[in-house]
């Protein structure tokens, strides 16, 4: 089946292909982002796959259908760049990757964490100025912490086994508790209000939805901890960044590592070192020395991105078949996500 693949890079390319030894699809990668603006450039495939900041609004959909594209294939787990209504008004499929290597996001949050406290970036950055000063550079030992992890899915799940591993008392929400890993790691599940109080790191791994947008406000940081390390691998939106900032300043956050942000689009997987930065909440984060950002990079090992391609070249194997579409998600999916389970794998967001 002919597919189109927009919003590539070189290693979308390399992941795509060396699946496709297995399926036989005709793959034709575009760089630029899907958007109202760029349907034109899908004209003629049956098939176009779309990435996290592509945005499938109504117009883009409905110039989509015109073009007579017949499905939406996301390589992702999220899907909220996407019109669903729309998209079933115009018998439109839209089709996901519902998880992928979830190690690769887990061990990136622990990075991030790691990174922060023991201030390997600064001392980095200073060796290699031949500045040998240990000033500025005291962490924490993690061990007997207490951290809380937000959502306890597939990643979750393994960023509070990581965080036990470490001798952390691990404190969990979840809407819907896992009693099983609540046994075999030794996390103990509790309300947000007691995470808040009593944990010294906060990582952050469920969905965004209208009940989640910006939970992680101005009030809900004045309840945490003086020094609070924040780790967000989740969605950017989770966090209100201008409330983070004001924490920061006057530093009852101590750290933050952040993997998104809530406005990636324009800006993540983009290449500005010869631009100014316009986004001027984005630049001021990045003048604080305790904030680390990464642009959404936590899908990126080899073996995430094999499982993406892979599971989004089957997805389309199966429409083309006929074959029942078991990743096809759907308006009600939306509505029932945003009700459900905090703790689901994160998208790419990812990813």
């Amino acid at each position: 089946m002919r597919l189109a693949i927009f919003d590539t890079h070189p290693y979308d390319r390399d992941a795509f292909t060396a699946a496709n030894t297995r399926f036989h699809h005709d793959l034709t990668f575009f760089e630029p982002r899907l958007t109202r603006d760029t349907v034109s450039l899908a004209a003629g495939f049956p098939a176009v796959c779309s990435f996290v900041n592509d945005r499938l609004d109504r117009p883009a959909l409905a110039a989509l259908h015109a073009e007579g594209v017949r499905l939406i294939a996301l390589r992702s787990a999220g899907y909220n760049h996407v019109d669903l209504e729309a998209a079933a008004d115009l018998h439109l499929p839209v089709v996901r990757v519902p998880a992928y290597s979830p190690h690769a996001v887990a061990e990136h949050a622990i990075a991030l964490l790691l990174t922060l406290n023991r201030r390997i970036h600064r001392a980095y950055n200073r060796v290699r100025e031949a500045n040998f000063s240990l000033d500025g550079l005291v962490g924490m030992d993690l061990n007997g912490k207490t951290a809380g992890v937000l959502g306890t899915g597939r990643i979750g799940a393994i960023v509070a086994r990581i965080l036990r591993g470490f001798g952390c008392r691990v404190l969990a929400f979840d809407r819907f508790p896992d009693e099983r890993l609540a046994a075999e790691v030794g996390l103990e599940y509790t309300d947000l209000e007691t995470i808040y109080r009593e944990a010294d790191i906060i990582s952050l791994h469920i969905p965004l939805t209208p009940s989640t947008h910006h939970m992680i406000n101005a009030a809900a940081l004045g309840k945490m901890k003086k020094g609070v390390m924040l780790i967000n691998t989740g969605r950017g939106a989770l966090l209100d960044t201008r409330a983070l900032i004001a924490g920061l300043k006057r530093g009852h956050v101590g750290a933050a590592g952040l993997d998104v942000y809530e406005v990636e689009e324009g800006v993540f997987f983009r290449n500005l070192s010869d631009e100014v930065l316009q986004d001027d909440t984005l630049a001021r984060l990045l003048t604080f020395p305790n904030v680390l950002i990464t642009s959404h990079q936590g899908f990126l090992t080899r073996e995430a991105l094999a499982g993406l391609a892979e599971t989004t070249l089957d997805n389309v194997r199966a429409f083309e078949s006929g074959e029942p579409l078991v990743n096809e998600v759907r308006a009600e999916q939306m509505l029932q996500d945003a009700d459900g389970r905090p703790g689901a794998p994160r998208g790419g967001a990812s990813s």
